[in-house]
């Protein structure tokens, strides 16, 4: 087992912003179109954090247009190009899943102080 952590230590980033699950974040993401490189931004709150390692991932949810989009992003992955916290929420859960089935201001996340 030495050799797979051993492996995963390398692929770790080192820059990753600490963020829990309630915060809404802005993540930018690496898109390839033809030959060209642009970075997406998508924010919303994240609603589950799951994993650990190399392998951790969370989910970001938002409303667009009044539809629920949900995201789910590798933290370590090389197309994460970076994410910023925009602001922290209080909860106390582990996972929001709730959340979708609310909309308006049932939807609303309380910041923390």
């Amino acid at each position: 087992m030495g050799l797979i952590e051993q492996i995963e230590a390398e692929g770790l980033k080192e820059n990753v912003p600490q963020f829990n699950v309630g915060d809404t974040v802005k993540v930018g993401y690496r898109i390839i179109e033809g030959g060209k490189e642009r970075i997406q931004n998508f924010e919303g709150v994240v609603i589950a954090k799951k994993g650990g390692s190399i392998r951790e991932t969370f989910t970001v949810r938002r409303l667009s247009f009044g539809v629920g989009v949900e995201r789910c992003f590798p933290l370590h992955s090389p197309k994460v190009a970076y994410v910023n916290v925009v602001r922290a929420g209080k909860v106390r859960r582990a996972k929001l899943y709730y959340l979708r089935g609310r909309t308006g201001k049932a939807a609303k996340i309380k910041e923390k102080k």
